[in-house]
């Protein structure tokens, strides 16, 4: 990427930071509170306008939780199911989302099959947080019917289906529903819970003007959030190709190249040389003991604790009685980690200083350099021709995999040492550019996300006025 591409990302990421900087400004000004509160009897709520009543769920809204399971039976009908993740994933359920085939009785079909107005809420979940996640209906949808681990929320009279959702959308109702699941390592919402839930209920009409309000403004920042997650798409993707183009053709443009003779890297400069990996580094060098020590303490990092980008995001503090039999790869400063499993992940990361002894899983490979500069094989390691030939030399659709010999025998290009050093460096201060604005892009989601459900929260419990800003 040349300077004047991280300029203009960067001049991107200042424009959207502006404008969440302004609509921050727009929240501390605040919206003029409602002329008169009384208490609504809740503790989770607190004070409410006056003209606003508090209703038990079930009196409003008729609430349905699914029975209906993915299985397939010879003397039911074929159906569309709406499952968990189709709500997790989506703040509205409407006809062009891929739906799972399955079957229910006529009698689940009428009382499962989604309507206009329709609130869906997820009712299982691993996550205490991931309790009463909801979705909205915006149209009757004709053979697709609400499946387990699910709970349907119809509105009967006196509210309004898109309010019901933005109440559900709220900290509040998240706070409460969380609180109320039960479990250890799998937490389920009981019928009484969601029954009893206390619905803030304005007027009919504010309910419509609060709901309108509400479409408008979240449709602006989901936008912003979009932007930004394109920026940082495109930033990764400009990262990548950095990195690739530098240990492939170095950082001399006027140089001579050549046909490296590998299909993945192409021409190469003339004075480069292309050796097998396993010629410049040895893979799997050391290997913990089934003798070890019981109390010996290390720091584990498994597949799913490295990111492409991050490198190693999370480690878990064990000891080797109590860590998993796949806790056997030694690390030390100056490799790089490669995923030898579920390979499409580019698990791979570079190690340069650890507190504790460093241990990772045996679905990785440990690169260890001898003939080549650490930094520069990192680098090359995460080049995209390595990475196309790690995968593409995988077995497996499902869990694609690589025997550590395999990686071995991939070739990578060798530039000098004087030549290594001075790309590994020019990577070092780029790749900063680069991180730093990823970061800043997803603090403002972060924030936008966090303005977002605190602009809901406060509109539908009373907390501000919106209906002059409809």
């Amino acid at each position: 990427m040349s300077a004047g591409q991280v300029r203009t990302n960067a001049a991107e990421v200042l424009k959207d930071t502006c404008l969440l900087e302004s609509a921050e400004r727009e929240r501390r000004i605040g919206f003029r509170r409602y002329e008169e509160y009384r208490d609504s009897g809740v503790e989770w709520i607190g004070e409410v306008p006056a003209g606003w009543t508090i209703k038990k769920l079930k009196f409003v809204v008729a609430i349905q939780p699914s029975n209906v399971d993915k299985k397939t039976k010879e003397n039911e009908k074929e159906v569309l199911l709406c499952n968990y993740t189709d709500v997790y994933y989506n703040e509205e359920i409407t006809g062009d989302l891929s739906f799972m085939k399955a079957t229910a009785s006529d009698l689940q079909i009428r009382k499962f099959t989604l309507k206009s107005g329709d609130t869906i809420i997820t009712k299982d979940s691993e996550d205490p947080n991931d309790i009463a996640v909801p979705a909205y209906v915006p149209q009757d949808l004709e053979g697709i019917i609400c499946g387990y681990h699910l709970a349907l929320l119809r509105p009967k009279y006196g509210i309004l289906g898109g309010y019901l959702k933005r109440v559900m959308d709220s900290r509040y109702a998240r706070s409460v529903f969380a609180a109320k699941a039960n479990g250890l390592t799998r937490y389920g919402l009981g019928t009484y819970p969601i029954n009893n839930f206390a619905l803030p209920l304005p007027p009919i009409e504010e309910q419509r003007q609060i709901t309108a309000y509400l479409d408008r403004e979240t449709a602006k920042i989901d936008s912003l959030v979009t932007r930004q997650e394109q920026l940082i798409e495109l930033l990764r993707e400009k990262r990548q190709a950095i990195i690739s183009h530098a240990v492939t053709e170095g950082l001399n443009i006027d140089v001579n190249m050549r046909d490296s003779g590998v299909e993945w890297l192409g021409k190469v400069p003339v004075k480069w040389k292309i050796k097998s990996l396993k010629f410049t580094a040895t893979i799997n060098d050391d290997t913990l003991l089934e003798d070890t020590d019981t109390d010996f303490e290390f720091d584990y990092v498994d597949i799913g604790s490295v990111d492409y980008v991050a490198g190693i995001s999370s480690k878990e503090t064990t000891t080797f009685e109590n860590a998993p039999a796949r806790a056997r790869r030694i690390v030390k400063s100056g490799d790089t980690i490669v995923s030898t499993v579920r390979t499409y992940l580019r698990a791979i990361a570079y190690v340069r200083e650890f507190d504790k002894p460093l241990i990772v899983s045996t679905g990785f490979a440990v690169v260890r350099p001898k003939a080549v500069y650490a930094d520069f094989l990192a680098y090359a390691l995460k080049a995209s021709f390595f990475v196309q030939s790690v995968v593409a030399r995988s077995v497996g659709v499902s869990y694609p995999a690589i025997n550590a010999s395999e990686i071995g025998n991939i070739f990578v290009p060798l530039p000098n040492e004087k030549e290594q050093t001075a790309i590994a460096a020019f990577l070092d201060r780029e790749t900063v550019k680069i991180d730093d604005l990823i970061e800043r892009c997803e603090t403002a989601i972060e924030l936008l996300k966090e303005r977002r459900i605190a602009l809901i929260s406060a509109a539908v419990t009373g907390k501000i006025d919106v209906r002059s800003a409809v």
